[in-house]
């Protein structure tokens, strides 16, 4: 049970429904939801293939985490022995069969929607792989290709109807530049941080925030459906990045870093409600309590 708990937390489960969320995004962005006659009475088009998108997802996210933490082995002998690979609770060989195991799960579910989520899958992978790998650590190509992971995610979303993806491609430049921003953070929070990278990641946010309102300029998004989802996620990233930038304080960046995963689920939401509403905006929302019960028993980061 001790070993099965351990690479369970490999997986990062409080993470998962975050990746959800950006599917449910793109559900809604890609226009299968279009069909919309009432208070919570939607008429999915495509929900098998949604379904599998979801699935797809939640491999790729999981395994790729995983995979983290095989690259990461040596670092977290001495940054972070307690984590279950250093400490011996799982073991490596097992860990890297599980992280490919999820990516390869991922990219198939993929392959039951069409083409173009397939081949969004295998980027998936691969820029997953390249930032475990290579990237993590580099200033700027770790944050950037980061945000390029969950970019592709939201891609991924959308791809139900490929043809969509041409037309709403800017929506992918909101998590390229917020998750980016998290990953900025999120750089300091073993040793502490600096002042720079932490004030570039507060003008992302409002970047961020500033290009939602944008979208309001666009006949087909509904900014006032979005605007209180807005609200409560400024309200809920900006507190904690202060927090970080004024003390630089290693435990400080790392709760604004579990703060800027977390609200992932509330960005989605806004757009989400954007394009089709707020009640599939308070489903999408709905995602959140989950991820805040399962980060009571399961690290963030």
């Amino acid at each position: 049970m001790q070993t099965l708990m351990a690479y369970l937390r490999l997986m990062r489960p409080a993470n998962l429904p975050t990746a959800l969320a950006d599917i449910w995004l793109g559900y809604a962005a890609s226009g299968s939801l279009l069909k919309f006659s009432g208070f919570f009475n939607y008429t999915p088009i495509d929900f098998v293939d949604f379904h599998w998108l979801c699935w797809a997802t939640l491999g790729l996210y999981a395994g790729g985490v995983v995979m983290n933490d095989v690259f990461d082995y040596a670092l977290d002998k001495v940054e972070r022995p307690e984590r279950p690979l250093p400490s011996g609770k799982a073991s490596r060989p097992g860990a890297t069969m599980l992280g490919f195991a999820l990516l390869a799960g991922g990219i198939g579910a993929a392959a039951q929607v069409n083409f173009l989520s397939f081949y969004l899958a295998l980027a998936i992978a691969g820029a997953v792989l390249l930032y475990d790998g290579l990237a993590k650590h580099h200033v700027f190509l770790g944050p950037f290709t980061m945000g390029l992971c969950r970019a592709g995610n939201l891609a991924l979303g959308i791809s139900l109807v490929p043809e969509r993806l041409a037309q709403v491609w800017f929506l992918l430049l909101i998590p390229l530049l917020f998750i980016g921003a998290v990953t900025l953070v999120s750089q300091g929070e073993v040793h502490g941080g600096t002042k720079k990278p932490l004030w570039l990641a507060a003008l992302l946010y409002l970047i961020v925030a500033l290009m939602v309102l944008g979208l309001g300029l666009w006949s087909k998004f509904h900014l006032l459906w979005a605007l209180p989802f807005l609200l409560l996620w400024l309200a809920w990233v900006l507190p904690p990045l202060w927090k970080a930038l004024r003390t630089l304080e290693a435990r400080y960046l790392m709760k604004a870093v579990k703060a800027g995963v977390l609200s992932l689920i509330i960005l989605d939401a806004s757009l989400a409600a954007g394009f089709v509403g707020v009640e599939f905006g308070v489903l999408t929302l709905g995602l959140l309590p989950l991820s805040l019960a399962l980060a009571r028993a399961f690290a963030v980061t």
